[in-house]
């Protein structure tokens, strides 16, 4: 049993001692032979250093997934020879039979294991100090000390067994890891190395550290007897090709770290040698008399001792190399395959001169193509310490040739973080191999700094700035500070511009501000590269500008706030002390840079709308309190006299909003300067409001007005309004005039008509209704306002004559909006519908809360008029068919932006239901779109439903009963009878089914509501007589087929009373002749009411689902452990792709599947082995009986009735299996992952299941 010289066991005869078997080439699959490997892939030089490691696996020895071939040449040297009796005998205590699946019951379960678990676990000593005294007891006696370690190891998998002395001596590896086997508790899924509880973390950082100390305390002499390390890594082989994965996991992280110490001694044994080698040299090169023949005898017996201890570490590191790693880095279980690829990495990285060659390096390029993300990434983060050394990167460009376009493509994962590191590895491969990345491979990663991912955006950041911007500080030094920030932002704005990726720079600044902060925050470089006038002589034109204010003011909120910009997250949830105080010095920055220079770039920029409304966001990233504190005044006077000037001079409705943004940032009381900003604000609104009360004057006298001072009035109402919205202008009485002159517009019309009549005769009728409407959303806004900041003044003292004054107001504000509902111009019926919605949401019953009783006066509930009214203008603006597609003309930002503003107006009026101020019924008008258009407003409509539901249910119930009631009859009226034969009544069906899903979860709290859902359904169904003479039955009973969508979610004891409530209906509501018919709708609903042992029919036996048990902890193993196989299987019919097709990335395209003769075989081994692993292989897929149940010919069914019966029955069977699958996926797999094993098997069948078919030669059936 145990290893004897390595060289005598793993070395092919003939062959030296030293030499050992080269691997195969890099693009040969793992059963690919060596010719075709060296062919492919071309001679690779050997290395210059003497005595270098070579370790990989052979086609015989690395060829199969078996370790028992392996074992089998192990022990053909003899048996094992007799040991010393031991001094003590290891018992294990009986296991608790009740033992849980927590960590903390393992440790109880384990009462008595041996003492070095139990002081690893503990974790209260030193690790040397734990290695000392085992190595003390292994020197007083070899076998009791081994098989310590031994039990060890077999406790650290979780398993209750214990390997006795008797079983040491008489049996074989297989035999004992087969009896420790049985003894495993398979009712327990959980072993030391999967939980996640603090103290077994703790436990398996030291299983670690107590291999590696192990190794580093023996690397002089113990590891050398022959004994410790070959029995070691004989019995660590075995396990890791055992089937339970607790044994395959444990054993394969013990090897894989005995592995890397092993490395650390032979670059340890490798730099002694070489030293050695150099004294000898030193000496030998002296003369003959004063060289020292002692002295070269010692180094000729050091040197032949080193080549021998080096030899003895070869076939070790070989041994686990080829029974470890070449089988256990393809294992099914990817937290193995993890650790195999982490562990190669550190060997690379630790002994590059032996490990650092393409036959080894090919085995991470093919795990590139992992399934799994953590995979793929200790692949890539392996291959970024390699790539951070240029030597080392140097040595790699055969493999970086082979598999960038992965390494590329990677970019994309669907994985954040896997794309995260394959960009900082391909940022290392610029830095180091820069010449090896073409422009299309850097192009395929620059669009990524617009990634909505935080992380991402800032990798591919680094990446562009590596490329783009990094430029040479030398010469930027000659060229002085602001000459190198012109050439950095010149780069920029050249990206930024000519790559047209996206029109918004604080998403790309966001993405270089970690690499790039120092040059994004050269505010004084920028704005005096802004107000240069030499800008348009260097070709620097609007569109520069533009971009080159956003990048200011993007950098001045990164700067301040820290966060990224909206929609890309996520950002930093809480700041520390220092990074809080890094934004407080940077604001300070930036302020003393901006506040005198502000005001210069407004009045350069004052004309351009675009570059002012960014501008003018400036001041909120300022402390303001340094207009005081640094006695710069002057500067805000001159800001206030900008902003005031901008004000008069623009109408846009951007402009005008940053402008009272920027003036609300200012009047802020606690500032010292708070009576200046208010002076100057008072005189703009004194300005404004003399102007509106003089052009209302004239309009209210005069019969018409001309063009200019129609222009004139809509600007300065705008102008206002817009202020009212952030500014209290309560002082201003702006509420009367406002109201008067919209109360005669509607009253009479006259605004309109005489801005229509006071035009020329030559204007296009569109534009005079837009001037109108410019008129009239004005006045109701600023009306709307009024009313607003007069409920901001009310308190619990105000009056009840105030509060009924206030509710005077509101009631006659509501009268208005609702007459310009019917306005002819559709801006204005928006803005009139919005208007309501918000302000019947703020006076309505919610108003009273929070201890604000006294408020209820003011309380505003809406008429049932004007229910209606709303309710029709969401019919006719938000579900109109017309409206929401458009004009093909129009472009896509258009249509984008249409659905946009009905998307608002919807969310206004399901507001409305939410908070109560409106009918739960009313919704009943939104629901019954929920179907048809899904597409633009389901999200909407579907939290609407769940809100609703929680308000009161059988109120929720009913509106839905309603919504379908109402597309029932109206489509009954429009088509006749026949309409249950047209694609609309199906798509009625197909809404109750929708709705009836709301009921699967919480059956008990939805049982009320749902029978009496059915028992009003059945009401409505026999609630129209049939007409005199006809065959058909009530005109309503097609709604029975509708009911029946809803007959899944019934509990069995419901569906009986439901059915007799429906006999009773039937008796009471239909003629005895009318009693016997057979109606296609009644039938229906019957079959649904009843259960599926009572309905008897032959096609029911063939719908019905079976009972299905719950799946064993076992089954669930399998079933998880084989999905991966089962689930990628289809993906090698699919067609010739550039990189193997295990591959998951976000650009996931559906496959084609072809026949087998026009499948082509990649050359090459890439493919070969991706289709070579156990989670790839192609496997027969297992059905569950209930599967197998939903395949029913069609043959089998009859049409008409009998097929409705039958897609009822398979509706509810998938329904109840869904159910199921959901409530069984909440479960954790448990137990070990053996295959699953029909009685009917072979053995040479579970094999196959078992391991590489690829390698071993083995065709499936």
């Amino acid at each position: 049993m145990l290893l004897r010289k390595s060289s005598r066991v793993l070395d092919s005869p003939g062959s030296s001692s030293s030499s050992l078997v080269q691997p195969q080439g890099m693009w040969a699959s793992p059963s690919s032979s060596v010719a075709q490997g060296d062919a492919e892939m071309g001679s690779l030089p050997a290395s210059g250093v003497p005595d270098v490691l070579d370790l990989s696996s052979s086609e015989d020895g690395g060829g199969s997934d078996s370790g028992s071939d392996f074992e089998d040449t192990l022990w053909k040297g003899g048996k094992r020879g007799t040991r010393t009796p031991l001094s003590c005998t290891l018992t294990a205590k009986r296991p608790r039979k009740d033992a849980s699946r927590d960590g903390g019951s393992l440790a109880e379960r384990n009462q008595e294991p041996s003492n070095l678990f139990e002081v690893v676990r503990l974790a209260k000593s030193a690790m040397e100090s734990v290695v000392d005294d085992w190595l003390e007891s292994y020197k007083q006696n070899k076998e009791a000390g081994f098989l310590e370690l031994v039990n060890f190891f077999i406790r650290s998998c979780g398993c209750k067994g214990v390997v006795t002395p008797e079983m040491f001596r008489k049996q074989q590896n297989s035999e004992i890891i087969q009896q420790l086997t049985e003894q495993f508790d398979e009712d327990s899924a959980e072993y030391p190395l999967v939980l996640t509880t603090q103290p077994w973390r703790k436990f398996q950082v030291g299983f670690c550290e107590l291999v590696t100390v192990l190794v580093r305390r023996c690397q002089y002499s113990i590891i050398y007897d022959e004994y410790l390390m070959d029995t070691l890594i004989s019995l660590l082989t075995g396990l890791s090709d055992s089937q339970v994965r607790a044994f395959r996991h444990t054993s394969t992280l013990a090897a894989m770290k005995l592995m890397t110490a092993l490395v650390r001694v032979a670059l340890g044994v490798s730099l002694h040698k070489d030293n050695n080698q150099r004294q000898y040299e030193a000496e030998r090169n002296k003369g003959p008399s004063r060289r020292a023949t002692d002295k070269l005898e010692a180094l000729l017996e050091k040197r032949r001792e080193l080549q021998e201890q080096q030899e003895e570490i070869e076939n070790m590191m070989n041994a686990i190399f080829k029974g470890v790693f070449v089988h256990r880095y393809r294992d099914v279980v990817p937290e193995i395959r993890a650790i195999c690829i982490e562990e190669m990495g550190n060997w690379m990285q630790s002994y590059s001169a032996s490990f650092l060659t393409d036959s080894y390096l090919k085995y991470i390029g093919w795990t590139l193509h992992d399934k799994q993300r953590e995979v793929r990434l200790k692949c890539l983060k392996a291959l970024q310490g390699l790539y951070r050394s240029r030597e080392m990167a140097a040595r790699m460009e055969l493999f970086t040739s082979r598999f960038k376009g992965r390494m590329v493509s990677m970019v994309l994962d669907k994985e954040s973080d896997v794309g995260v590191e394959a960009i900082k590895l391909l940022t290392l491969i610029l830095q180091n191999m820069e010449e090896m990345l073409t422009d299309e491979d850097c192009e395929a990663i620059y669009p990524v700094v617009y990634a909505s991912n935080r992380a991402l955006a800032a990798a591919a950041g680094e990446f562009l700035y590596r490329k783009q911007f990094d430029l040479d500080w030398e010469a930027v030094k000659e060229k002085g500070r602001r000459g190198g920030s012109r050439d950095f932002f010149r780069l920029l704005l050249a990206f930024f511009i000519e790559s047209e990726l996206h029109e918004h720079a604080a998403y790309l600044v966001d993405s270089l501000w970690d690499c790039a902060a120092p040059l994004l925050k050269d505010w004084d470089g920028l704005t005096h590269l802004l107000l240069e006038e030499s800008l348009e002589e260097a070709g620097w034109g609007d569109q520069q500008e533009n971009a080159l204010i956003e990048i200011l003011v993007s950098s001045m909120r990164q700067a301040t706030e820290g966060k990224p910009p909206v929609g890309r997250g996520p950002g930093k949830k809480v700041l520390s002390a220092r990074e809080r105080k890094a934004l407080e010095d940077d604001r300070e920055k930036l302020t003393q840079y901006l506040i005198p220079l502000l005001p210069q770039l407004l009045a350069k920029f004052s004309a351009d709308a675009e570059k002012v409304v960014l501008l003018l966001a400036a001041p909120c990233y300022f402390n303001l309190s340094l207009y005081s504190s640094g006695r710069l005044e002057k500067y805000l006077e001159q800001l206030l006299a900008q902003l005031r000037e901008v004000v008069e001079k623009h109408t846009c409705q951007e402009v005008l909003e940053a402008a009272s943004q920027a003036l609300y940032v200012l009047c802020n009381p606690e500032f010292t300067f708070y009576s200046r900003v208010d002076l100057a604000r008072s005189c703009l609104v004194d300005a404004l409001t003399d102007k509106f009360q003089q052009e209302v004057a004239e309009l209210l006298q005069v019969s018409y007005l001309d063009e200019d001072e129609v222009y004139s009035m809509a600007a300065t109402l705008k102008r206002i309004s817009v202020l009212h919205n952030a500014h209290d202008l309560t002082p201003w009485q702006l509420y009367e005039p406002c109201s008067l002159l919209l109360q005669r517009a509607v009253d009479t019309g006259e605004v309109p008509k005489q801005v229509l009549g006071g035009l020329s005769g030559s204007q296009e009728p569109g534009r005079l209704l837009t001037v109108g409407t410019q008129v009239v959303i004005p006045i109701m806004t600023c009306v709307h306002f009024s009313i607003l900041w007069d409920l901001a003044h009310v308190s619990d003292t105000v009056p009840a004559q105030e509060l009924l004054a206030l509710k005077r107001k509101v009631a006659s504000f509501c009268s208005l909006c609702q007459s310009c509902l019917n306005d002819m111009d559709s801006s204005v019926r928006e803005q009139a519908f919005v208007l309501l919605s918000d302000l019947l949401l703020v006076f309505s019953p919610q108003l009273t809360r929070g201890e604000r009783e006294a408020l209820e006066l003011l309380v505003y509930r809406p008429e049932v008029a004007l229910q209606s009214q709303l309710a029709g203008f969401l019919m006719d603006h938000v579900f109109n068919h017309a409206e929401l597609v458009g004009s093909d003309e129009e472009d896509s930002e258009g249509k984008i932006e249409r659905l946009h503003q009905r998307r608002n107006l919807l969310a206004g009026f399901c507001k409305l239901i939410i908070y109560n101020v409106l009918e739960l019924s009313a919704a009943s008008d939104v629901f019954k779109h929920y179907a048809k258009f899904y597409k633009d407003y389901g999200d909407i409509i579907k939290e609407t439903l769940s809100r609703a539901r929680q308000i009161d249910r059988d109120e929720w119930a009913r509106t839905l009963l309603l919504s379908l009631q109402q597309l029932l009859t109206e489509l009954l009226l429009q088509q006749g009878p026949d309409a249950v034969y047209s694609k609309a009544f199906l798509e009625i069906r197909d809404l109750a089914r929708r709705f009836s899903m709301f009921f699967s979860l919480h059956q008990l709290h939805n049982r009320q509501a749902l029978v009496a859902l059915h028992k009003a359904g059945i009401k409505f169904a026999f609630q129209e007589p049939a007409p005199s003479g006809s065959e058909l039955g009530p005109l309503n009973l097609p709604f029975l087929e509708v009911l029946s969508e809803f007959s899944p979610r019934l509990l069995r004891p419901d569906k009986k009373l439901l059915l007799s409530y429906l006999e009773q209906t039937c008796q009471a509501r239909l003629s005895p002749q009318q009693r016997g018919k057979a109606w296609n709708p009644l039938l229906t609903y019957r079959r649904s009411l009843r259960s599926l042992d009572d309905m008897g029919s032959d096609a029911s036996r063939i719908a019905a689902p079976r009972p299905r048990r719950r799946p064993s902890a076992a089954a669930k193993r399998r079933r998880l452990d084989d999905s991966s196989q089962r689930g990628d299987s289809s993906l090698q019919l699919s067609s010739r792709l550039e990189t193997p097709t295990l591959t998951s990335t976000v650009l996931k395209r559906g496959h084609q599947p072809g026949s087998p003769a026009q499948l082509q075989e990649e050359e090459g081994s890439e493919l070969d082995f991706v289709q070579s692993q156990p989670w790839f292989s192609s496997q027969r897929s297992r059905e569950s009986p209930s599967q197998q149940q939903l395949r029913v010919p069609r043959s089998a069914s009859r049409p008409g009735l009998g097929s409705r019966m039958d897609r009822l029955s398979l509706m509810e069977e998938e329904e109840e299996m869904v159910i199921q699958e959901e409530s069984s996926d909440e479960e954790d797999p448990q137990g070990l992952d053996r295959p699953l094993i029909h009685s009917h098997s072979s053995q040479g069948d579970q094999l196959r299941d078992l391991f590489d078919s690829t390698i071993l030669g083995i065709e499936d059936p």
